[in-house]
This record gives C-alpha cells, structure tokens and sequence, in this order.
C-alpha cells in the first residue's frame, strides 16, 4: 500500500507561484508513474501532469504547459508541482496519484485517472484575481 501526502497548496493571486510537494511512503517508489489531477467545484477531476519513473519524460494537460513543471525526487520519494503564472481557473483542489509503469505507454494512457492505484488526499490552490 502506497501512501501519498500531499502539501504546499494555498491561497494566492494571478500570476504568483505555488510548489506542490507529494511525499510517498512506498521504497518502490522509483518504478512507479506519478501524475497531478486536480478537481474544481461543480467539474469532474482532469488530469494536470504526469511523469515516469526515472523523470526522464513528462506530460501536461494544454492548460497547464509552459507555466507548470513536474519533477521527482527518488531519493526523496517526492514528486513536485511547480505552478507559474497562476490563473484564477487553476483553483481546485490538486491531487497527487500513482500508478504502475508498465500501464503508461502513450499521453493517452498518463491522462486517465482509473489507471492510478494510488491517490493523496489533496491540496487546495485558490488564485485570487
């Protein structure tokens, strides 16, 4: 069973940064696919970024490219969410997940929720215009 803290959400206004930190418990941490989703009120969870095992590719949703990057800590066994230019539609609550690798083949397979078998409890991010 993996674990997944999530932290470092908060409140903020348009255009600041927010780092979003999510702890595993898990020692296979390093072979496994971690992704950020996020969920608004009134809106299903959609997928925010992903990244394989050994941070060597990264995924992101179009929303989210050239203002987020995903990055992973092995050693750590953290994975990170650094979030520029924030907007006032990024606010939801943001989710740390994990999954197997050997799932993940193509974008199509790191965007979908059901393929992660593990899920943090989630951070809120709020961005005030």
């Amino acid at each position: 069973q993996v674990q997944l803290v999530e932290s470092g959400g908060g409140l903020v206004q348009a255009g600041d940064s927010l780092r979003l930190s999510c702890a595993a418990s898990e020692r296979t941490f390093s072979t496994t696919v971690m992704g950020w989703f996020r969920q608004a009120p009134g809106k299903e969870r959609e997928f925010v970024a992903a990244i394989t095992w050994n941070g060597g590719n990264t995924y992101y949703a179009d929303s989210v490219k050239g203002r987020f990057t995903i990055s992973r800590d092995n050693a750590k066994n953290t994975v990170y969410l650094q979030m520029n230019s924030l907007k006032p539609e990024d606010t939801a609550v943001y989710y740390c997940a994990a999954g197997a690798a050997s799932r993940f083949r193509a974008y199509s397979d790191y965007i979908l929720h059901r393929l992660y078998d593990y899920w943090g409890q989630g951070t809120q991010v709020t961005v005030s215009s």
